[in-house]
């Protein structure tokens, strides 16, 4: 069977996606095959368009999407955690922006009543990021200072939130002063980024001399120096992405006079039972937020899929609060 998807014509900008078909397979046993509505766009999007981040083995290599938000329309042996008609969303190595998609029903979360598709779309990337290296790769709690880059990001939002619900105290960067304003009803404290980086200062004052407890960090490069800067005795510095390059040198130095800790992590390439772990716990961790009205996806736009490449230019002019969403 076939239907329509968004699809890669050749490593390029935004007007190399185009829209085509491609085929998807019956569910196999404890498989559900879901109609997806809609799906978030990420930075990963963009650097697979452009030839940067291969997807992983078993996933579209051509068909870009992290995340999608839909309907369960099939269900294949065995398969029982989701009714025919059940709203669902979740993380796949891929292959997110088309009509349909199959995926083990363990990895399918249930979307909370009263969330439209459109809202649940923008949750499962930057949300289950943002939460696994917080509180599952570092041990964000109550009262921990949390240094969050990019703020006025999917990410960026996304942990803002969860740091304040867990009675954490945020401190959000980023480059533009008005984006940082547009985000100023999550209650984070906000410092606005200088080249070269300079924000320990403003972090340690911020924090009464005391620096951050974790750092989640999704520029990478240039950042690491001035990230073990503004840890505190002990911290944590989580990377998660390297929009801003993949070298850079450290004095060692400080690292070890802080007993500081670095962990790298990525959803993307983790192996099925790894990501079902995640996404149960997930579920059972987090998604009440969204229910009691704790947590909230910030979804700047909703455009058609159709105009995929526009959204690519917005998201690639850093011209946008929060999330995009595609749909159908």
């Amino acid at each position: 069977m076939t239907v329509r998807a968004l699809r890669i014509a050749g490593a390029g900008g935004p007007e190399v996606l185009v829209l085509g078909e491609t085929s998807v397979p019956a569910p196999g046993p404890r498989e559900v095959r879901v109609r997806v509505e809609a799906a978030g766009v990420n930075r990963a999007d963009l650097l697979q368009r452009r030839g940067l981040y291969p997807a992983p083995p078993g996933a579209p290599p051509d068909i870009p999407g992290l995340e999608y938000a839909g309907v369960v329309i099939e269900r294949g042996d065995g398969a029982l955690r989701h009714v025919v008609g059940a709203r669902v969303m979740g993380i796949v190595a891929g292959g997110a922006m088309a009509e349909e998609l199959v995926v083990h029903e363990d990895e399918a979360i249930p979307v909370p009543d009263g969330l439209a598709l459109v809202e649940a779309a923008a949750i499962p990337e930057v949300f289950i990021t943002a939460w696994d290296a917080m509180f599952r790769q570092a041990a964000v709690g109550s009262g921990s200072v949390v240094l969050i880059h990019a703020a006025a990001s999917g990410v960026g939002t996304a942990a803002v939130q969860l740091a304040r619900r867990a009675g954490a105290i945020p401190i959000g960067t980023g480059r533009s002063a008005a984006k940082l304003a547009q985000v100023t009803q999550l209650e984070a404290a906000l410092v606005v980024e200088r080249e070269p980086p300079s924000f320990a200062q403003e972090v340690r004052a911020r924090s009464g001399g005391r620096g951050a407890d974790v750092i989640l960090d999704g520029v990478g490069g240039a950042y690491l120096g001035e990230n073990v800067r503004a840890l505190a005795l002990r911290g944590t510095l989580v990377v998660i992405g390297l929009l801003g390059g993949a070298r850079a040198e450290l004095a060692l130095g400080e690292l070890l006079t802080k007993r500081a800790t670095v962990r790298g992590t990525v959803l993307r390439s983790r192996s099925r039972q790894e990501k079902i772990e995640l996404a149960r716990a997930f579920e059972a961790e987090v998604l009440p937020g969204f229910v009691h009205g704790e947590l909230r996806p910030q979804v700047e736009r909703v455009m058609p899929m159709q105009q995929a490449p526009a959204a690519h230019a917005l998201l690639e002019a850093n011209a946008v609060v929060g999330k995009i969403v595609l749909r159908w």
